[in-house]
């Protein structure tokens, strides 16, 4: 058998405290937990309900076992029928909980060792809440981490204090990651089942091609332009609706910039930057850029719309594997139908040539 040297514990509470950075009352609960399953080891049965008081001032611990006072008893070791409660609290009901109490002044080898596990295992879950409560309020925001550990079907990336993951449907197809390497990425949500709370980063998501934009556009800090819409196929194609709140700002320049410098510094995959319409219609044929679209029906109901390109368009409005008119789709919320009319079928507004205004002016002037 093994002492427990309780004063022992009591200064480690305090000690691990501070290094860890976690509440006193945490410590102890992780400590009072591990005695309660070194105790349950050495003298207990594996499915008792058992508690541990650690007295830090005095230096002295004690267990309960608790049991439900129940009409007819099914499992003794969690259960205890009325007649026998009232025998030892001879005030107490059905549903209520006796204890019995037992002072702990040793252990065995292998419970002081299942308690040293306890310890280990319940502080590491206690740090990782503290960190991950840390990042509660930064879900939606960039950070840079170091890419830590590189899984099939995940990347494990440090940030500071904690790390998070990477899933594969957050990563960026055909992207290569690399141990060391440093990588910006979003905090998208924590996620708290399974081994206990995780963070879970994203590059693949709408959301963080936004914020590399506003890394990238001071004006939309300003307030000038700003994104609309976004509908993204990670590492393949993005569309971006944008639009300007101030007049004389074209929105759709300022966010290629010059030379389309700002779009390559945000991202190495296609991305359209279109204007932004109120007018539905309008709002489509934009969307379906780089095809030309002769007449749009829509059908506002039913959030449908059909769309009428020339034959030689017709692949360029559904892109390469549907991607153009899937992507167009998403970003208008409105499901495209695209059908062909022959060429000579497209109305056009007849354009004016210069001669013609030419003519009419003279003829102005003449009256």
């Amino acid at each position: 058998m093994e002492d427990i040297n309780l004063k022992q514990l009591t200064l480690a509470v305090r000690a691990i405290a501070e290094e860890k950075n976690l509440p006193e009352e945490t410590v102890l609960s992780v400590i009072e937990q591990a005695i309660a399953a070194a105790w349950r080891r050495d003298n207990g049965e594996r499915e008792q309900n058992v508690r541990a008081e650690l007295n830090t001032v005095e230096g002295t611990a004690k267990v309960f076992v608790i049991r439900t006072v129940v009409e007819e008893v099914e499992n003794p070791v969690k259960e205890i029928s009325l007649d026998d409660a009232k025998k030892i609290k001879p005030e107490i009901e059905l549903g209520d909980v006796i204890e019995d109490e037992h002072e702990v002044t040793s252990f065995g080898r292998v419970a002081a060792q299942t308690a040293k596990q306890v310890v280990l295992q319940r502080l590491r879950e206690a740090e990782r809440d503290v960190m991950l409560s840390e990042f509660e309020d930064k879900i939606g925001t960039m950070v840079t981490g170091i890419v830590q550990r590189v899984e099939p079907r995940v990347v494990r990336i440090e940030l500071g204090k904690a790390s998070g993951i990477l899933p594969q449907s957050e990563q960026i197809q055909g992207e290569r990651y690399s141990v060391g390497s440093r990588i910006k990425v979003l905090i998208k949500d924590i996620e708290r089942e399974n081994r206990g709370p995780q963070l879970i980063l994203t590059r693949a998501s709408e959301l963080f091609m936004e914020r590399l934009f506003n890394q990238e556009v001071p004006e939309m800090d300003a307030g000038a332009v700003e994104i609309k819409g976004i509908a993204r196929e990670a590492g393949r194609r993005t569309k971006l609706a944008v639009s300007s709140t101030v007049p004389g700002v074209d929105a759709v320049g300022t966010f290629v910039g010059g030379h389309g410098t700002r779009v390559q510094a945000v991202m190495n995959e296609k991305i359209d930057i279109i204007p932004f319409e109120d007018d539905i219609e309008n709002y489509i044929r934009n969307a379906l850029s780089p095809a030309e679209v002769s007449s749009v029906e829509v059908d506002e109901e039913n959030k449908r719309a059909k769309v009428f390109v020339t034959e030689d368009q017709q692949s360029v409005a559904i892109g390469r594997g549907g991607q153009n008119v899937r992507l167009a789709s998403r970003l208008t919320g409105y499901e495209i139908d695209i059908e062909t009319k022959q060429a000579n079928e497209v109305i056009e507004k007849p354009r004016k040539n210069i001669e013609d205004s030419l003519f009419s002016a003279l003829e102005e002037n003449d009256q």
